[in-house]
């Protein structure tokens, strides 16, 4: 099944299904353009991008969707897709990331795509920065790479993280040492994984994403 396919049959909505097609072309462009020795392998990079073509699957979860037409400035059906998210809520809990585990292994994935999946989030970044595994610190990282908009700056998503989500960090316990943990340790994957790079981080935007987003729309999950 391709992952058009996938999203119309877990109905994920334009935006989410957007972003997780832009985070998955930022980590594809970071392992076309990697130096390692030895190279990721052609399974590998396939992994790194189902995980992230798949990493927020059940984050409808966690949308206030009163204020998504003007957090994001578009027009949703609220009352569609408040239906949509209470069937969520029924069949998955109300653990977003949890959900999109569930999701993962009813369709099928590997167990690589699953543990990939399962690095991305705000209480990985200390253990990301701190691992040899090249290919969760690309899918952590290429999630940090993009907003609401599309592709930004590392800096730039953090501080609006920041800005949007001011208890983001609760299910760490609300802690300043540890968002900051956080902050730091994806800094350090992003130098980290630019050291064996051929092209720099300021080199990842929306257009040079653009023509794989459109590749990946025939990804094969």
């Amino acid at each position: 099944m391709n992952i058009l396919e996938i999203y119309k049959k877990y109905q994920i909505m334009p935006n989410l299904a957007e972003h997780q097609f832009t985070v998955a072309a930022v980590a594809d462009m970071i392992c076309e353009n990697l130096t390692l020795t030895p190279a990721l392998s052609q399974r590998e990079r396939e992994s790194v991008v189902a995980a992230c073509l798949l990493h927020d699957m059940g984050n409808i979860i966690k949308f206030d969707l009163a204020k998504t037409n003007s957090v994001l400035n578009i027009n949703i059906d609220v009352e569609f897709w408040q239906k949509v998210k209470d069937d969520y809520v029924k069949k998955y809990g109300t653990d977003e990331h949890e959900a999109a585990i569930i999701i993962a292994k009813d369709l099928g994935v590997s167990d690589r795509v699953v543990e990939l999946i399962d690095c991305i989030g705000f209480n990985t970044g200390t253990i990301n920065a701190e691992s040899k595994d090249f290919g969760r610190k690309i899918c952590a990282y290429s999630d940090m790479r993009v907003w609401p908009q599309g592709v930004t700056s590392l800096e730039n998503r953090l501080a609006d993280l920041r800005k949007r989500y001011g208890n983001m960090f609760h299910q760490m316990g609300g802690d300043e040492a540890k968002r900051a943990g956080f902050e730091n340790g994806i800094r350090k994957i992003e130098r980290q994984i630019f050291e064996h790079c051929k092209i720099k981080p300021e080199d990842i935007t929306e257009e040079a994403t653009a023509q794989i987003k459109e590749r990946l729309k025939s990804f094969e999950i």
